[in-house]
């Protein structure tokens, strides 16, 4: 046993994951889920109405805590193209008519529209919505039963005049399944596959066959291209299969076709194994670069904004998320599931991945360079 503490101990790369390690992952989770709820929902309202009355409702979603009015569509085509890029989560209509028939005790629905494509986010867009329709139906309640010469019965119907339909769309009934079984599932595959790569070039110039690959004279650009071909290829026929039973067994909602989702999946594993390959190409042995691969791929997952949305994040910390592959996979991979918002919207995330394979290829290459020299 005391030889074996003294192993661990020499061992510097060992020693600092267990020693930091749970603490970073403590600190890391806290200052994510630091907010207990989510404030600051981005909110539209489109306001058919354009009264006082429908100005008053505006006011009041406006200043509430948990909502932020973001936009004032000017219809409900424009307020579905919000939610479908993913700029607003809650939709405000207020119908036309609205101050007529309250003012005749006429019934009316203002409809609420959260996006549920998040649990997390609709899970407190729906409670703030919540909160926020019970204060203007009492206050509407209040007034009619000051009104002079109001019999309770039209009181009671009054004051119920005012109806707020909510409906959830993309996940209405907020079923975790959809949202959470097949994320999890990636999650495990991209941490496999961040491992796998993080040994591409250490794999190689770390053992004493580097040096007969070296004699006899196969470039090293060739090894490592077929290398990591060979490594984006198992990638691909690893997720295939999960693919498969998500959507075609356990019958998981697909907005978009099979062909774009494997396509941005493809961009993602050449991403990430670009990722792996600069990390291998910095360690100073496999060992060493599997660990770092491993630190990097566990909490990847909470930082990319599935579980927890990014604008809940610390303000410092959500710029450098952006800086993770998994962050624009798991995200794009929301909108592609459950929206299919366009290649015009997605185009961005398309071309994040490529742009970060592009510096991590290229940056691994000077750095395995200079590391021979």
């Amino acid at each position: 046993m005391r030889r074996e503490f003294s192993y661990m101990w020499r061992d510097r790369g060992l020693r600092n994951i267990l020693l930091l390690g749970p603490l970073l992952g403590l600190f890391l989770f806290m200052a994510i889920y630091h907010t207990q709820n989510i404030k600051d929902i981005p909110t539209a309202i489109v306001d058919l109405d354009r009264s006082s009355s429908s100005r008053e409702i505006a006011e009041k979603m406006k200043s509430t805590e948990d909502l932020k009015v973001v936009s004032y569509p000017a219809n409900y085509q424009q307020m579905e193209e919000l939610i479908r890029r993913g700029e607003i989560i809650v939709g405000v209509v207020i119908p036309e008519n609205f101050a007529r028939d309250v003012a005749l005790h006429r019934h009316t629905r203002i409809l609420m529209i959260i996006d549920a494509s998040n649990t997390a986010y609709a899970t407190n867009a729906s409670t703030a919505v919540l909160g926020v329709t019970r204060t203007i139906s009492a206050e509407a309640g209040i007034k009619t039963l000051l009104a002079q010469g109001m019999d309770p019965v039209t009181a009671r119907n009054t004051y119920m005049a005012v109806d707020f339909k909510e409906e959830g769309w993309f996940n209405p009934t907020l079923n975790y399944i959809y949202f959470l079984v097949l994320a999890m599932a990636l999650n495990m595959w991209q941490q496999c596959c961040t491992i796998t790569a993080s040994i591409n070039i250490i794999g190689e110039t770390g053992v004493k066959s580097w040096l007969q690959i070296k004699a006899a004279g196969f470039s090293k650009g060739r090894l490592f291209f077929y290398k990591s071909l060979a490594h984006i290829i198992t990638f691909m026929v690893l997720v295939i299969p999960v693919y498969i039973f998500a959507f075609g067994v356990f019958k998981l909602p697909l907005a978009c076709s099979f062909g774009t989702l494997l396509l941005f999946t493809l961009l993602f594993a050449i991403a990430l194994h670009s990722v792996g390959t600069l990390m291998s190409s910095a360690a100073n042995n496999a060992v060493d670069s599997t660990r770092f691969g491993m630190m990097v791929a566990l909490p990847s997952f909470v930082l990319s904004g599935y579980t927890w949305p990014i604008e809940a994040m610390p303000k410092l910390l959500q710029p450098v998320v952006w800086i993770f592959p998994q962050t624009w996979f798991f995200q794009g991979f929301n909108y592609l599931s459950f929206k299919n918002p366009g290649w015009e919207f997605m185009g961005s995330y398309f071309c994040a991945l490529l742009i970060i394979a592009f510096i991590c290829y290229s940056l691994a290459s000077l750095l395995t360079a200079w590391m021979e020299r």
